[in-house]
């Protein structure tokens, strides 16, 4: 199944935090939208691997996309390198997105700016035709998105872009909070964490607020651009 958006994370809940809303806009307009988790958050300090899955997947519904997978990479130590690289080329191939979102250029958590720009490279490596991948012992073709975001964490960065996701924060909203384990639950017996605490989630409207005042909206999601992004028509940009 071909997507028109391909959203990357190095842990699932990475894309509700940062850029849920932006997929839900789109799928509101008929977009393909898809999610690939690198790991299964195997090192959080609250919940289970297994019980992520299944939150991953609860959120998965209540955003509407077309497709989750998750690569099962080792949470807090995957690399770089050519292993992995060819694990997300393989994503590349498989669904041959036009648009690929992925984690913050650099952020608190290591795993955020490594695993975008493990993202970003594998982005450029799906295009050359010499790599050779297979799906389900398919050989596939070379495939390269012609536009990369990284969106915006945990760390406060100035957006080049801002997407209005005004009437989608709520539908954000709950498929952060299908993530029960990792976010405020008064019944929870788990350590408490720094994303846990009940203000955590104000924080989260807060940036949104924040992004939104850039383009005189009530909420919106920012991202940063990998090359310069080119148009046709100027009037677009307002």
């Amino acid at each position: 199944m071909k997507l028109d958006i391909l959203a990357f994370a190095a842990h699932p809940d990475d894309v509700e935090l940062a850029c849920s809303g932006t997929l839900v806009a789109h799928i509101a307009k008929g977009k393909k939208v898809g999610i690939v988790d690198l790991t299964q958050g195997q090192l959080g300090t609250r919940g289970s691997a297994a019980e992520r899955l299944i939150e991953a997947e609860n959120s998965a519904k209540i955003l509407g996309v077309h497709a989750r997978e998750n690569l099962g990479m080792d949470d807090g130590f995957f690399l770089n390198d050519k292993a992995h690289q060819l694990k997300i080329i393989e994503m590349l191939r498989k669904y041959q997105p036009d648009t690929v979102l992925c984690n913050a250029q650099h952020d608190r958590h290591t795993d955020h700016g490594k695993g975008g720009d493990l993202v970003q490279d594998a982005c450029f490596l799906a295009g050359l035709k010499k790599i050779e991948t297979t799906n389900n012992g398919v050989p596939q073709t070379a495939w390269r998105p012609k536009l990369i975001l990284r969106y915006i964490q945990d760390y406060f960065i100035k957006p080049d872009i801002v997407v209005d996701i005004t009437p989608y924060f709520e539908t954000k909203i709950a498929s952060i909070k299908a993530f029960e384990t990792q976010f405020f639950n008064a019944q929870s017996q788990e350590p408490e964490t720094p994303i846990s605490v009940p203000h955590f989630l104000n924080a989260i409207e807060g940036r949104c607020l924040d992004m939104g005042r850039y383009t005189g909206v009530k909420y919106a999601e920012g991202f940063n651009v990998v090359r310069p992004i080119g148009i046709t028509d100027i009037t677009e940009l307002y």
